[in-house]
């Protein structure tokens, strides 16, 4: 089925929200009133992707932060031919090595890449998509119904 210039792909608006918590407590609210949630669709509109910087990105820091994912990466393994082993020593000698080495190789890995950036992106950040307003659409058949509810809920707050 196509979506016609009438009738947006997700069916008819029966609420507009500012952000994403409050759209998705109104179809919950409709969940919990027994309505056919399946004829309601949550669309984000005027979408813009949002960085927040965290903090400053130095040799050290991205030393440490590849170290880190290093060491984690070698105990995965350490512990998976950890498995092989026959006795404790040996054991614990896989998981320190595997350890050892993730820990080297991570912090080499995390050196390159600052190195590669040249200074350029020497930040850290967080990236996420929001949209500026929040519609809940739902079918044309239920719409009516899906308004009424929605009537009550607003009265509610």
């Amino acid at each position: 089925m196509t979506a016609s210039v009438s009738m947006p792909l997700g069916g008819v608006q029966v609420g507009s929200y500012d952000d994403y918590p409050r759209a998705q407590r109104a179809v919950d609210f409709l969940s919990d009133e027994q309505f056919p949630v399946e004829h309601v669709t949550i669309i984000g509109s005027d979408l813009r992707m949002v960085e927040k910087v965290t903090g400053r990105l130095t040799r050290g820091r991205a030393v440490a932060a590849g170290a880190l994912s290093g060491a984690w990466f070698g105990i995965f393994v350490g512990l998976l031919l950890g498995i092989f082993s026959t006795d404790g020593a040996a054991w614990v000698g896989s998981l320190l090595s595997g350890l050892l080495i993730g820990l080297v190789f991570g912090a080499l890995y995390g050196f390159a890449g600052y190195a590669a950036t040249g200074g350029k992106r020497d930040f850290t950040s967080t990236n996420s998509v929001v949209a500026a307003r929040y519609d809940v659409m739902c079918a044309p058949a239920h719409a009516e119904a899906a308004r009424n509810l929605l009537a009550r809920l607003s009265l509610r707050d």
